[in-house]
């Protein structure tokens, strides 16, 4: 029986690859420009996804939840944002695909979780926000077509037993999103995540 989890280090790798090749648009003036993620402007939403790969990779050495959060704002971007956000998917996709880190259990923010599953989580998080990326900057919002349906048709599992998702009733979307509205009939699967994940597709707003 094939586990949905399987070759998790491999999507990983390639929604980090499609982050960055929209990160490298980025030109200059755009740094300062607002996000979907309205509590973020580009550079801070960058940098939420470089602090997070090292924070991924702490976890695996043995860091808590709560250093976790608490250095989850922290720049880590220094003067050159690209190339630190490419060093951490890096050092990241390195960590998890060493023996035995997929099987390790993580004090993961949202509860304990194997490594497996939290490079799920990230993974999930690189595509999304490779969407909120290409949003602000005014460039191509197409995601990989295999990393949403693979997203969107694992959701649940993917987030299962954590104490937060975004498929939740209860969820007091502290970290995630609230689904606004209603999609139009005959959405595509990637609208159709976006929606579950409190985004609105641009041809609908």
């Amino acid at each position: 029986m094939i586990n949905f989890l399987d070759g998790v280090v491999d999507r990983f790798v390639l929604s980090s690859a499609e982050f960055e090749r929209t990160l490298r648009s980025v030109q200059p003036e755009q740094w300062s420009l607002p996000t979907p993620c309205t509590e973020w402007n580009v550079r801070q939403l960058v940098n939420h996804m470089t602090r997070g790969n090292l924070n991924y990779v702490s976890l695996l050495s043995g860091g808590t939840s709560a250093e976790f959060l608490r250095m989850r704002d922290v720049d880590a971007l220094g003067t050159d944002p690209v190339g630190a956000y490419a060093r951490s998917a890096q050092a990241c996709g390195e960590a998890f695909g060493r023996p035995g880190a997929l099987r390790q259990v993580l004090d993961y923010p949202l509860g304990q979780v194997t490594g497996q599953q939290a490079l799920a989580v990230r993974t999930t998080d690189a595509t999304i926000h490779t969407w909120d990326l290409a949003q602000a900057l005014g460039v191509d919002d197409d995601l990989n077509p295999d990393l949403v349906g693979w997203i969107n048709d694992h959701l649940e599992e993917i987030y299962a037993g954590l104490a937060e998702t975004p498929v939740a009733i209860e969820t007091t979307h502290r970290f995630f999103a609230a689904p606004e509205g209603a999609l139009t009939q005959g959405a595509s699967k990637q609208d159709r995540l976006l929606h579950r994940l409190g985004r609105k597709p641009q041809r609908d707003r």
